[in-house]
């Protein structure tokens, strides 16, 4: 369906004052001086604040709407299930349809070796749980010395308590004291540091690395050719879980279920959320290969005494079924391969942007439009205040340090793109003429 797109031109921005939500992820004394940016309601692409401004959402919230928003299926689901079983605990023997149903249809899509479900509440849950899966893995099968983790520069793999530890940006890892010991972070782009690293570190003490098929928010990075082949083997090699981090890839957004199926690799486990309801209710999970899950399933004395209070909530599996529903009925993982062609098509034209040093895009329904270093360091502009021109004008992306980041719905339309792009092209032109 093809809708009208409002032109680029600023719009009101609400003037609620805060009150008493803490928001996540923020400087508090900055967001206090307010306004807050109030969202009131959504439908397919588009957002609206309370003034009734409309926005294009650049960013699928974080990184997750990808069948679009206000989905009358999915919420018919939930309202269904809250009807017949809200919620209840899969602790211990206990399970329930939806949570059961879910795990059936993730295995039968993993590039996993005979595959089993954990689930959780979302992807920083789902990055702990894998961590200390394995390493306990490893103690059950004699080495209890394989608990070193190593993970990307880049890489974000939520901010719990392994997460936080194992995450390729120091800016989140400062100023919270003693994080988890035994990690290290090797360059993104290159499986020969990772096999240095291992080397150095000793292979009878790592248990794990981490990976994104593409790096999400560290900047949208894809890998080199061959990378995931040669990660894979190096892992092999050496005993190590190979554990990758699909929770921004996955379900259609690199046109796959789980995003590292275009590269080929077969990991020890997949971590996944964010799309595998399209954010309508928190869900994420780990998908563990027959081999890690054998001593856990098949072995006396071995329990996993780990979980969440609301792991497998059947009321959130079945808006991911719904969900899911959406991403195979409309064939999303197709639709997604011509978004990512039309979306890098036209990101392409801000590439001689003079405060562009580069764009990032062509490998999934996801970009980086990065500033130049005099632009940032010379001229003190700021990614944030492109985000906030962006946002006057209509469209929301998202800023980290030096770039701007987009990753819309996967129903966005050619005439969307066109509307995002050339409002962000407004946006860098009027920062550019402030400075």
């Amino acid at each position: 369906m093809t809708e009208t797109v409002v032109p680029s031109v600023p719009v009101a921005q609400p003037t609620r004052e805060p009150g008493r939500l803490w928001h996540t992820f923020c400087d508090m004394n900055t967001v206090r001086k307010g306004p807050e940016f109030t969202v009131a309601r959504a439908e397919g692409v588009w957002l609206w604040d309370e003034a009734g401004d409309r926005y294009l959402d650049g960013t699928a919230s974080l990184w997750y709407c990808n069948v679009g928003h206000g989905r009358p299926e999915i919420a018919e689901a939930v309202h269904r299930q809250m009807l017949t079983l809200d919620a209840y605990t899969v602790y211990g023997d206990f399970a329930n349809a939806p949570a059961v149903r879910l795990s059936e249809r993730l295995a039968a899509h993993a590039p996993v070796s005979d595959p089993r479900v954990i689930l959780t509440c979302g992807g920083g849950e789902s990055i702990d749980t894998a961590a200390k899966l394995a390493r306990r893995y490893h103690a059950v099968s004699g080495a209890p010395d394989k608990v070193h983790l190593i993970s990307r520069t880049g890489g974000y793999h939520g901010l719990n308590g392994f997460g936080t530890s194992v995450i390729g940006m120091e800016r989140f890892r400062t100023g919270f004291g003693p994080l988890v010991e035994d990690v290290s972070v090797v360059p993104h782009d290159s499986a020969a540091a990772l096999e240095a690293e291992i080397l150095r570190v000793g292979p009878g003490r790592v248990a794990a690395f981490f990976a994104e098929p593409v790096i999400g928010a560290g900047g949208v990075y894809a890998p080199p050719q061959g990378y995931f082949a040669e990660v894979s083997r190096i892992c092999q090699r050496y005993g190590v879980l190979f554990i990758v981090d699909s929770v921004i890839c996955g379900f259609a957004r690199l046109g796959d279920w789980f995003g590292i199926e275009r590269f080929g690799a077969r990991p020890d486990m997949i971590v996944f959320a964010k799309g595998v309801s399209s954010g309508y209710l928190p869900l994420g999970g780990v998908v563990v290969s027959g081999r890690v899950a054998e001593p856990f399933w098949y072995q006396d004395d071995h329990p996993f005494l780990h979980g969440t209070t609301y792991a497998g909530h059947p009321t959130a599996c079945a808006a991911a079924m719904a969900n899911l529903d959406i991403l195979e009925r409309e064939d999303l993982f197709t639709v997604s391969l011509e978004v990512e062609r039309q979306l890098d098509g036209a990101l392409r034209s801000l590439a001689d942007h003079p405060l562009v040093s580069q764009v990032r895009s062509g490998t999934g329904v996801m970009a980086a439009v990065e500033l130049t270093e005099e632009a940032l360091a010379e001229r003190g502009i700021t990614t944030a205040e492109v985000f906030a021109e962006a946002r006057m004008r209509g469209v929301i992306l998202r800023a980290v340090p030096t770039a701007l980041l987009i990753s819309p719905p996967l129903i966005i339309t050619w005439e969307q793109i066109d509307h995002l792009v050339s409002t962000l092209a407004g946006a860098l032109d009027a920062v550019a003429a402030r400075h």
